[in-house]
């Protein structure tokens, strides 16, 4: 009977912020805009493959009927190359944040609950944790060892855990104290029991802000990464910047949208996040709301 009022409540608490969020316009917005890319990057390919033969007679050529985009400094169609280069970008992203929000929940409930030298020591590490340059370390990182996109998804979570610990670690010190926790503690429940059962449902609306601005973090520095030529992937709006840089395309109009094309698409992909961090945080903070 318990386990039905948790998932009930669980649901009534996603309900909420559905509703919540769809009457929010720049928070639909924010959600449209992220669906189609998503939708954009997984089937696009499908109907628009990318060109594994180079065509010298279509070098840099502007838009036209047959390439949307232009073509790059291979002669290759560029849209095509826009559709598939978001893959990496995304999952690179959900992967980063999906480690980094289980690191946050775990070591700041357990620090808020446990408290004592455990939660002195994680609090001091967590300040210093918060002090480090990432971008910079990421850089020396890249120089040391080969980061792949997992081995670079787990460095960025291990880095970005710091500002969520201390989110949840504040949010578990104010539940501790409800009935329904001091219960749980009363009946000798074990303490994962008590975070993955009774505090986390309560804590959805920051897990899911924070999620979206871990998200944001990542692909900055995926893509700053690849920019720099730091980072061996394939396919990605990275290197086409990367590569349309070194070709020299901002001196020629008719390739501009080379380097164009891709800066847009990861603008509109942040500002996607933005969009539906903003909503959550108007959603769970009534002192936000108009």
């Amino acid at each position: 009977m318990d386990d039905l009022r948790k998932t009930s409540r669980m649901k009534r608490t996603l309900s909420h912020m559905g509703s919540a969020v769809v009457r929010d316009k720049v928070g639909t917005a924010g959600f449209a805009l992220l669906l189609m890319i998503i939708l954009m990057s997984v089937f696009g390919p499908i109907w628009f493959p990318l060109d594994t033969e180079s065509d010298p007679d279509k070098l840099l050529h502007p838009p036209s009927s047959e390439h949307i985009l232009g073509t790059d400094h291979l002669g290759r169609d560029i849209w095509a190359q826009i559709v598939s280069g978001g893959r990496e970008l995304l999952v690179l992203a959900l992967l980063t944040a999906s480690i980094a929000v289980a690191i946050g929940i775990v070591l700041g409930s357990f620090s808020a609950l446990v408290r004592g030298k455990f939660d002195e020591i994680m609090v001091f590490l967590a300040d210093v944790w918060l002090t480090i340059p990432r971008f910079p370390l990421l850089v020396v990182l890249s120089g040391f060892f080969r980061l792949d996109s997992v081995t670079l998804a787990v460095v960025l979570a291990v880095l970005s855990w710091a500002g969520l610990f201390r989110t949840i670690r504040a949010e578990v010190l104010s539940l501790k104290k409800r009935d329904y926790i001091e219960a749980a503690f009363m009946l000798d429940l074990p303490m994962m029991h008590v975070i993955f059962r009774e505090i986390l449902p309560n804590m959805m609306g920051f897990i899911a802000a924070n999620f979206t601005l871990l998200m944001r973090a990542a692909i900055y520095a995926q893509v700053g990464l690849v920019f720099l030529g730091l980072l061996p992937l394939d396919q990605n709006w990275g290197v086409m910047i990367n590569v349309a840089w070194n070709q020299g395309v901002i001196y020629n109009p008719n390739a501009i949208w080379f380097l164009l094309a891709p800066t847009i698409v990861i603008c509109l992909l942040i500002l996607s996040l933005v969009w539906i961090s903003r909503s959550l945080e108007e959603v769970f903070n009534p002192s936000l709301r108009k």
